[in-house]
Formats: C-alpha cells, sequence, structure tokens
C-alpha cells in the first residue's frame, strides 16, 4: 500500500478509472451542449426541462418537482423556468385549489420548439456516445449506469414508476 493509499487517497486504478468516466462524461455533455445550442438554439439543460414537462400529465409540473428531477437548486429552475417564459416556451401557474407553489406548463411553441429539437438531441448522443462504442460496450455502459444508479438513484432504474408522474 503507497503512501497515498495510506491517507485514503485513490489509488493509480481507481483514479484511472474515475478519471476516464469523469473526463469521458464531461467532453461528452460539452459536445451535446455545443451541438444543442449551435442546431436547436437550447442549452441542454433548457431541452431537459422542456422534455420533462412534455412528458409529464398535462405537459406541467410543480417547481419543486422539477427541481428536483432535474438535480437542479430552485433558483436555477426559477431563473431556468422565467428565460422559458420570456421565449414563450412555458408558462407559469398557481395549482387550481393550491397556492402553495407554482407550476410550470409546457406551451404549445414549447411543445413544437422541444419536439423539433429533439432528433437533434438524438442525432448528438449517437455521434459523441453511442456511435463510438460496440454493442459489447454499449451492454457494458448500461450496465454500469444501472447499477452506479442503484445506489446512488434507485427510482432513476427502468422499471421504476416514473418520476415525472409521481407528482
Amino acid at each position: 500500500m503507497t503512501s497515498d493509499e495510506q491517507v485514503g487517497w485513490l489509488s493509480p486504478d481507481e483514479l484511472r478509472t474515475f478519471r476516464a468516466f469523469n473526463r469521458a462524461w464531461e467532453a461528452a455533455t460539452a459536445r451535446l451542449d455545443a451541438d444543442m445550442e449551435r442546431a436547436a438554439g437550447l442549452p441542454r439543460s433548457y431541452f431537459d426541462i422542456l422534455w420533462r414537462l412534455r412528458r409529464a400529465p398535462e405537459r406541467s409540473l410543480r417547481m419543486s418537482r422539477l427541481a428536483e428531477i432535474t438535480h437542479s437548486k430552485s433558483s436555477r429552475i426559477t431563473h431556468a423556468v422565467g428565460r422559458l417564459e420570456a421565449d414563450g416556451l412555458v408558462r407559469r401557474e398557481v395549482p387550481p385549489g393550491d397556492r402553495r407553489g407554482w407550476l410550470a406548463v409546457l406551451t404549445d411553441e414549447g411543445l413544437r420548439r422541444v419536439e423539433q429539437a429533439a432528433p437533434v438531441y438524438a442525432a448528438s448522443v449517437r455521434e459523441h456516445v453511442l456511435g463510438p462504442l460496440t454493442g459489447q460496450a454499449r451492454d457494458q455502459l448500461t450496465a454500469i449506469g444501472e447499477t452506479l444508479l442503484a445506489r446512488l438513484d434507485p427510482e432513476a432504474l427502468p422499471g421504476a414508476p416514473d418520476k415525472e408522474e409521481r407528482t
């Protein structure tokens, strides 16, 4: 055991594994971000918000729930929804009979825009993440992702109740 390992640092193999995963994901998301901005005029994070609203019942979610499922702080969601609202893609409403919070509601224009952006996102994912991998590597990546999710966010696993629908 090296002195670094004795003080609780990562071993060289552990560090190599984590760096490869982390740097690859950072590089991939940078490419996805650039493609979404260039081709769809939307930051990937805004696309994510619109996509989740598109899938939600009545195309609406509580702002607090939207923050939770996007792993964002409430202030970031408030800012993002404000920008999307200014562009006419989302509107905010008070839930009927419940004045404790706000709903983010996908507008018809927002629906059109997210459906227009979806093929750009899919092509970017295929080009930068899935395309370079063999079928076996994809299976391994799926197994790795599901293993990590089982530990970190079990509700996000396939077959778990859809988070958007459990509001």
